[in-house]
């Protein structure tokens, strides 16, 4: 082996040390533990008003019909009312969807999943999603801190 084969190697070897243990790690469900465990999500100055009559918001109008607004994912759970909780999933940010057929808010990037009252059922998230209170007057669905 000469000079320029045994540089190449350590040149190599080296780089797969750094670099290996990263990839092989980065979507694992870690112990993730969050300094601040706090819910956050969007903050609503004003109350958030939305008319489930309008066709944008037609969906809200039926049970298990579900909605992003603002940030805010707000679910006709039927005989309970509405549900209003923050969209981004509190592991990194993605946005959550419901699931009318488990009753749950899932994360699609990492597999996270929350119940209804924002609580964590399945990691890797180990913070429950921000929940808002939601008032209904005829057609109108009113959003608050």
């Amino acid at each position: 082996m000469d000079r320029r084969q045994l540089i190449q190697r350590v040149v190599m070897g080296t780089t797969a040390l750094v670099l290996v243990p990263g990839l092989i790690t980065s979507c694992e469900k870690s112990e993730y533990r969050p300094t601040d465990p706090i819910p956050k999500g969007p903050v609503i100055k004003n109350d958030l008003k939305i008319d489930i009559s309008q066709n944008e918001y037609a969906v809200l109008a039926s049970a298990g019909g579900s909605k992003v607004v603002s940030g805010i994912i707000i679910v006709n759970t039927g005989t309970n009312g509405f549900v209003a909780l923050s969209a981004s999933c509190t592991h990194q940010g993605t946005q959550v969807s419901y699931n009318s057929n488990s009753n749950n808010l899932q994360c699609p990037s990492h597999g996270s999943v929350f119940s209804l009252t924002g609580a964590v059922v399945e990691g890797p998230a180990v913070v429950a999603l921000k929940t808002y209170t939601v008032s209904k007057s005829g057609n109108i669905l009113t959003i608050s801190e």
